[in-house]
């Protein structure tokens, strides 16, 4: 696929994060395990802490169910029916709210030990720092709880990256496949949404982001899933082909 480069005027940069400032794979074959790993231990540790409980809330509030776990079950099986309903959802690569918190929560200690370092690209620290010298804010959207967001990007193999951004949003803004979500994030952030670039390796939210009124690129990353090169965003695979002016 060509990629295409040429400056765009922008005042905002909203990043998406897998496939886009890291690779897809550190998130399923070193984050997404390591849950699986830690999972029960996690649960037997923390379950009265109120960061679980409020998880927990949030899984039930997504499975529409009021009374879950169910709380007629022993406090092991309360567990068992947690880890069950992760296990699925993760299966499932399902982008619900309470899972990602309670990821959140157990890729805390894995980045806090240093067992966990997030994978970023070689040019996203050195074009995060171009922009911010630009005057241009930078700000992440992703799948991911904000939680699970600052973890990341406070513990990454470049060093924490956290003084970029001025802002992260996950899911409780919307869905990143629903246009309302980018009109929320402009109106929040202050930007009108044309003054808004949003780079991201899925062609559904760039479509979302699109018709929000946002100028889009869709990131080609090796192991990103193959796209369709005629769709309507041009593609980089390295931000050192983004121009902002």
């Amino acid at each position: 696929m060509k990629e295409i480069v040429f400056p765009i005027n922008c005042d905002c940069v909203l990043l998406d994060i897998e496939g886009t400032t890291s690779s897809v794979s550190f998130v399923y074959d070193k984050m997404f395990p390591y849950v699986r790993e830690h999972l029960r231990n996690h649960l037997q540790q923390f379950w009265s802490e109120s960061h679980t409980i409020e998880s927990v809330q949030l899984m039930a509030q997504d499975l529409g169910r009021d009374d879950w776990p169910d709380s007629r079950l022993s406090v092991e099986d309360q567990r068992q029916q947690i880890i069950d309903e992760v296990l699925r959802q993760m299966d499932g690569d399902i982008k619900a709210t309470g899972l990602k918190s309670l990821q959140g929560q157990i890729w805390k200690s894995g980045f806090e030990s240093g067992q966990l370092k997030a994978h970023v690209y070689e040019d996203v620290r050195p074009s995060l720092e171009a922009w911010k010298a630009l005057g241009k804010e930078i700000r992440i959207y992703s799948s991911g709880s904000v939680f699970a967001q600052l973890l990341f990007f406070g513990h990454t193999v470049d060093g924490d990256l956290l003084a970029h951004f001025s802002g992260h949003y996950d899911t409780k803004m919307g869905s990143k496949k629903e246009v309302e979500s980018y009109r929320l994030i402009a109106e929040d952030s202050g930007h009108s949404p044309e003054r808004i670039l949003f780079v991201s390796d899925i062609v559904e939210e760039l479509d979302a982001a699109k018709k929000a009124g946002m100028n889009t690129l869709l990131s080609v990353r090796p192991g990103n899933a193959p796209v369709d090169p005629a769709g309507w965003h041009s593609e980089v695979s390295s931000f050192d082909a983004i121009r902002i002016s």
